[in-house]
């Protein structure tokens, strides 16, 4: 399901005519993209942040929001949803502002020496700089290949679920056998504002790869004729005056039969794509952005590249790895925006400066 946003916290772009104009632009709103807002943050550098997934988190929260992480130091066990909370609490203080389903088309060096932006939704950008921390790339969800059924996508066919009172009181097919399946199945199964008309879930095997107690709780759900489960694929499907009206389902039987319905939703997970980003003039290696162990610092002045994205080597792709790559990438960034400024290190534990930066009192010792 998709989390629930702070929108306290999460400052989302208004709209805006002609470019935007910025220090920072990042791409990704993962974790290794929220914490580069924060180290941006100390040296007073206000960002701006593109992801193509609808909220913050990428990775984190699009494929483990509940489950445990327990490698984030002074952290012994957090969630990916958890984590991604306290980063944009920690964050707060330095007012990035959050684009949204959008990915960066277009990278433009100008004469100027700064970068042209735009997106797929047409916002565009004139930044000194940019961080590429997109993790393995842009999420797409993996479709359901049946030739013609792509007409239906967005009216009848869904492989997200954005607004869950649209499904409510409709015939429902869910196909897939993970956690985003089974969640769905059982919360359009039971009582609530949100319940179906009758919820058939469709997965090849008997197999899942979902949390032992959903899959459990299913098949109570099917015991009491709440809901059923096919085992089988879809292969193909019908159609009436123009709308879907069924599936065809092939068992292992190799038996096809056709379930009715009025919406298909498809969860077969999401496959990260390296997309525009391939064409940025960046050099590439295996999909990732080559950089170096100084700054963190791509072929292209001004470009830089943290976390999962990024090849080096010796690279380990572990959140805290991006951590600190974040923080020797905005120390090197910190020349093209303020040429004429020596910037030095602080620490945020004594410094009078940081503490005004992130809104909190200095502390008297005795």
């Amino acid at each position: 399901m998709e989390p629930q946003l702070n929108q306290e916290v999460i400052k989302t772009a208004a709209a805006h005519d002609g470019p935007i104009e910025t220090d920072a632009v990042i791409v990704g709103a993962g974790p290794v993209g929220l914490f580069q807002v924060f180290e941006l943050g100390l040296l007073e550098i206000k960002a701006h942040v593109i992801d193509s997934l609808g909220y913050p988190g990428g990775q984190c929260v699009e494929l483990y929001p509940d489950k445990p992480i327990y490698d984030i130091p002074a952290v012994p066990v957090c969630t990916g949803q958890e984590l991604t909370d306290n980063l944009l609490k920690q964050i707060e203080p330095f007012g990035a502002t959050f684009h949204f389903g959008q990915e960066v088309t277009v990278v433009e060096r100008r004469e100027d020496g700064r970068f042209f932006v735009e997106t797929s939704k047409g916002t565009t950008f004139v930044t000194k700089t940019i961080f590429v921390a997109a993790g393995v790339g842009a999420f797409q969800p993996r479709t359901l290949k049946v030739d013609g059924l792509e007409q239906f996508e967005g009216t009848q066919v869904h492989y997200r679920v954005k607004n869950p009172a649209d499904f409510a009181g409709k015939n429902l097919v869910i196909v897939g056998g993970g956690d985003s399946a089974l969640d769905w199945s059982l919360n359009f199964a039971a009582d609530g504002p949100n319940k179906a008309e009758g919820v058939i879930l469709i997965h090849r095997r008997d197999g899942f790869k979902a949390a032992p107690a959903s899959v459990a709780r299913m098949h109570e759900l099917c015991a009491a004729h709440e809901m059923q489960f096919i085992i089988g694929q879809v292969t193909g499907y019908q159609e009436k005056g123009g709308r879907l009206t069924g599936v065809k389902v092939t068992g292992s039987d190799g038996v096809t039969r056709v379930v009715p319905l009025d919406i298909l939703l498809v969860f077969f997970g999401l496959s990260p794509k390296l997309g525009p980003i391939a064409e940025w003039g960046l050099d590439i290696e295996r999909k990732q952005v080559k950089v170096d162990t100084e700054r963190f610092a791509t072929n292209t002045p001004g470009i830089f590249a943290v976390g999962d994205i990024n090849t080096y080597p010796g690279k380990k792709k572990l959140i805290l790895s991006g951590f600190h790559e974040c923080a020797l990438a905005a120390f090197a960034a910190a020349p093209f925006i303020f040429p004429d400024r020596k910037v030095h290190l602080q620490y945020t534990t004594t410094s009078p400066k940081l503490h005004k930066v992130l809104g909190v009192e200095t502390p008297v010792f005795d």
